[in-house]
């Protein structure tokens, strides 16, 4: 969604002040795309500061189906974004100082919210998703999953070729 910044550039400053719907459906990362299931209209705040300089806000909440990183079922994760931005539309990004922010989400005399809310998506993303904190994951034969209940597989044990670092250890080992 494209907002209009041409009144706040203007010679008057005027401020601008609007909801608007994310028209992102869905995060795309290296690792795959990650449906959004529920969005928030996105409200946001832009006022003129000094010379072109902007300060942007945004607030919005959405949930995205991350799977678990044992188990690989859906999970619910809500994201709350609270974005203050303070850019300088008349810089490059190498000629900006320590307190002012990329403004690449600003073309021209637009603001594109959801490059905007990408980037702080990104920032947030979770290390590690799980299901529940004892989730017990797949099994390493089979691939069943273990939260569903257990499998008739013999655990494979560990790799012989191993063998020898397992002696290392064994020889090395503090008493």
């Amino acid at each position: 969604m494209l907002i209009n910044l041409s009144d706040v550039l203007s010679d008057q400053h005027k401020a601008v002040e609007e909801t608007v719907e994310l028209t992102m459906d869905e995060i795309r990362l290296k690792a795959g795309s990650y449906p959004i299931i529920r969005k928030e209209p996105v409200r946001v705040h832009v006022e003129h500061v000094k010379g072109k300089e902007l300060m942007i806000t945004a607030d919005t909440a959405l949930t995205v189906l991350i799977p678990c990183d044992r188990c690989l079922e859906d999970v619910e994760h809500e994201f709350t974004l609270n974005c203050v931005r303070h850019v300088d539309v008349g810089l490059s990004d190498a000629e900006l100082t320590e307190e002012l922010d990329e403004s690449n989400f600003i073309d021209g005399y637009h603001l594109d919210v959801d490059k905007l809310l990408r980037s702080e998506i990104l920032s947030g993303w979770p290390e590690k998703v799980l299901c529940r904190e004892d989730c017990k994951g797949l099994c390493k034969v089979c691939g069943r999953n273990l939260n569903t209940g257990s499998c008739d597989c013999e655990e494979p044990g560990l790799d012989p070729r191993m063998s020898v670092v397992r002696d290392l250890f064994k020889n090395f080992k503090e008493v």
